[in-house]
């Protein structure tokens, strides 16, 4: 979770934070990449999904968490939380056979200097990486403004910030393809009435048990759906869209 998404009412994690996490340990471990030993979370923000992938790790893996929003407080609170995990609100100096940046690029304004400073400097010769991104620019709205971001993704300008980067991409899909008509007719909205309703980020769920069961099933088909796509290399839209690389020769 984005450090401004949190919110001391939420009662439990937002369904689309759960399936994302469940979506991207499957991903890592359907190409065989948990077994490494170094890890590095970009804008790892409330550092729970490293957390949560600390537990599908070797024993002795080491995540780091890398956000430059961390507060001396922040550090100290969040690292309890397990032995395997590091904060750092300075940029770490050392590299990782392993980097994730999960919803990370968009917030910076040359995404593709910031992408090839992380892999030159931090990524080991044999690493890999997964990015993660917001999908399609016509589906940029308030929400996006208030997150910080300055853009969204297509596929395929994805996998060109990576190409710049010296990455080679080697598997692409999208996610949550179910939410794109929500998307879509929020911004319809947006358009007509020229409003922008009050922004809560996801830390702000407050469903209760039997609605976020039902939300965290109705997504975990829509993901079941994105990882069979992926696995044929079939094009599968979604509000999300990502890749897995490694560096190219």
């Amino acid at each position: 979770m984005d450090l401004r998404e949190r919110s001391a009412g939420a009662a439990s994690r937002h369904p689309w934070e759960l399936v994302r996490a469940d979506f991207f340990e499957r991903l890592l471990a359907e190409h065989a990449l948990l077994g490494a030993p170094t890890w590095l979370d970009v804008g790892a923000g409330d550092a729970w999904f490293a957390t949560d992938l600390r537990h599908h790790l070797e024993p002795d893996a080491t995540i780091t968490c890398w956000d430059i929003n961390y507060t001396p407080d922040d550090v100290g609170a969040l690292e309890t939380a397990d032995g395997g995990i590091e904060l750092a609100a300075l940029r770490p100096t050392t590299r990782f056979s392993r980097i994730l940046l999960l919803d990370v690029i968009e917030h910076v304004q040359d995404d593709a200097t910031f992408l090839t400073d992380v892999v030159t400097d931090m990524l080991e010769p044999d690493g890999r990486v997964l990015i993660s991104v917001p999908a399609y620019q016509s589906l940029f709205t308030a929400h996006d403004t208030a997150l910080g971001h300055f853009r969204r993704y297509t596929p395929s300008q994805l996998g060109a910030v990576a190409a710049r980067a010296g990455l080679r991409v080697d598997a692409a899909g999208g996610l949550f393809a179910s939410l794109l008509g929500a998307r879509a007719a929020a911004l319809l909205k947006e358009r007509i009435t020229s409003t922008h309703p009050e922004w809560t980020g996801i830390g702000a769920w407050s469903g209760g048990p039997l609605t976020t069961r039902v939300t965290v099933a109705a997504l975990s088909a829509d993901a079941a759906l994105a990882r069979m796509a992926a696995r044929h290399t079939r094009r599968f839209p979604g509000l999300s869209c990502w890749v897995v690389c490694s560096r190219d020769a």
